[in-house]
């Protein structure tokens, strides 16, 4: 399946062809994806591409009425459950980043560490709210002139030093 790392807005995206192709069997996935198209412009759907990123992939996924994406949908549907349970119960987020964190091959000790570094960005990050800063742009300047003061770099290029895509910057310092 075609894909490309788009640097820009940090997102993949995938060939809706190839994606048609592998979920329906057809020979001709590019007509597929024209009928369907016209179907989901009726809906009021619409792709300006010929590519989509991960969450038009799903929504995508969704229309296609195959065998063959019937798992996805099935495993869309399991992980939509748990993040619902997990917003009724906020610490099954916690108990799931550290399960994610193990499965990664993390030791204890550094997960330990990466939990006290989240709470001092998050007292960090309360201070700056404090004093009338706004998350989003100013967060992101400030963040970028902590890393550039310890690295050289702005986050964006150390993430690109680093081969990073939508990996955490902090998890792989």
């Amino acid at each position: 399946m075609r894909s490309q790392w788009d640097a820009e807005q940090e997102k993949w995206l995938f060939s809706i062809i190839d994606v048609i192709e592998a979920l329906t069997g057809t020979d001709r996935p590019r007509k597929y994806w024209s009928d369907l198209k016209a179907k989901l412009k009726k809906d009021s759907k619409s792709y300006k591409t010929d590519v989509a990123d991960t969450e038009q992939l799903f929504r995508l996924i969704q229309s296609i009425p195959s065998p063959k994406a019937e798992p996805f949908k099935l495993w869309l549907a399991e992980v939509a459950s748990e993040r619902l349970d997990e917003i009724q119960d906020p610490e099954l987020s916690i108990d799931k980043a550290l399960e994610n964190y193990m499965n990664l091959g993390y030791s204890e000790s550094w997960i330990n560490q990466r939990l006290k570094s989240i709470e001092i960005r998050k007292e960090l990050t309360d201070e700056w709210k404090k004093r009338g800063l706004k998350e989003g742009q100013q967060f992101a300047t400030l963040t970028d002139i902590i890393t550039k003061a310890w690295s050289d770099k702005t986050s964006k290029e150390y993430k690109m030093l680093k081969g990073l895509k939508k990996e955490n910057l902090k998890d792989n310092i």
